[in-house]
């Protein structure tokens, strides 16, 4: 193989391939990125056996061939190499080396053989549909704070996606979950994802997905079945397992009576939850709400460093209510919301609370409370 790249094209693709492969690997293969070159352009591709990466981007191509090196190794050559650069890779034969040129540097990394460099193989992809970009990025990024990082739970360490039919219209619907917070965003469903199984997304492929989204063209080309999905992001394709469970009924977790409604500042909201908070423990993050006569006081007393209060006017009506939330998690759904105001709606200091931009907003959190 004898291929020549530019460096800063090389340096995005690596960029977007090398992390999926892990620090770690008891399979030696598997710190390795496939290199392909043919016909004009070069292959990337890196794995971990539950998510695949591939991009194709032009190349000189003198001599076409395939082979594996570490990946975090070679992208952190091509890092440090100026920018502008001509980038020439070479394997010959079976020395079981490649060389990387590029000005008056050269290195030479050991090589693993292609024939031995797993394939996550899809199989057939029952569903396909395209959708925009920035839906797809608002869909995720706004429900992925809420994804478990508890092992036990495993059906909870993804977004759960699907369609559902809302007073007719068939919506696509994102849900993540801890067990203490709730996230739910939906967009309109686009027509050829009618029907589709419900899935659940894996928190690192979701993590990928988001990253790569950013520098995808307008539409990102979705395929999926029971057990695996597949986005075609410009010129990088991402594979992915899907979680093998059942995601829980969380339509039966979101209140529908909450009728103590408050209106309140977002930021002015954020800043006084998170200047209060300051004086809170690291493990109990409590902070109280307490709500009357047009007037929100936030509260946190800590045994151990002292108490802080802050009171903030805000547009409540209903009766009286104390209720005590995690700070961080008031925090993280606070800075999902994209209005000026947020809308809170209560029960009573032990039921699930609903938050939303405003009433019937396309992003719906519920958060559990806290006892203070």
């Amino acid at each position: 193989m004898k291929v020549t790249v530019e460096r800063a094209a090389l340096l995005k693709s690596l960029g977007h391939v090398h992390r999926v492969v892990e620090r770690r690997n008891t399979i030696p293969i598997l710190s390795n990125a496939l290199i392909r070159s043919e016909n004009g352009s070069l292959r990337l591709k890196a794995t971990d056996l539950d998510l695949e990466v591939t991009e194709t981007l032009g190349a000189d191509v003198d001599q076409a061939g395939a082979t594996t090196v570490p990946a975090h190794t070679l992208y952190d050559i091509v890092r440090k190499l100026p920018d502008g650069a001509q980038v020439s890779l070479e394997t010959t034969g079976e020395s079981g080396t490649m060389t990387i040129r590029s000005g008056r540097s050269r290195f030479t990394l050991q090589t693993l053989p292609d024939t031995d460099f797993p394939d996550l193989a899809a199989g057939e992809m029952t569903h396909s549909f395209a959708m925009p970009s920035g839906e797809l990025r608002r869909l995720i990024e706004k429900a992925q704070f809420a994804i478990s990082t508890e092992e036990t739970r495993y059906y909870l360490n993804g977004i759960y996606l699907h369609t559902i039919d809302v007073n007719g219209t068939t919506m696509l619907r994102a849900v993540a979950t801890d067990g203490h917070r709730l996230a739910r965003v939906e967009t309109a469903a686009p027509a050829a994802s009618a029907g589709m199984p419900g899935v659940i997304v894996p928190r690192k492929a979701v993590a990928e997905i988001l990253k790569l989204a950013e520098s995808a063209g307008d539409e990102i080309g979705i395929e999926l079945s029971t057990s695996k999905i597949r986005l075609t992001l410009g010129p990088v394709v991402l594979t992915s397992k899907l979680i093998d469970g059942t995601f829980p009924d969380y339509q039966r977790v979101i209140p529908t009576g909450n009728d103590k409604l408050l209106m309140v500042d977002r930021v002015l909201f954020q800043s006084a939850v998170d200047r209060v908070s300051t004086i809170s423990s690291e493990r109990g993050r409590a902070v109280k709400l307490a709500l009357g006569d047009r007037r929100l006081t936030l509260s946190v007393t800590n045994p151990d460093s002292g108490s802080a209060t802050e009171e903030i006017e805000v547009d409540y009506d209903a009766s009286p209510i104390e209720i005590g939330f995690n700070a961080r998690y008031l925090l993280d759904i606070a800075g999902q919301l994209d209005k000026d105001t947020a809308l809170f709606k209560f029960a009573d200091s032990g039921s699930p609370t609903l938050i939303q931009d405003s009433e019937g907003a396309s992003a719906l959190y519920v958060l559990m409370p806290m006892r203070v």
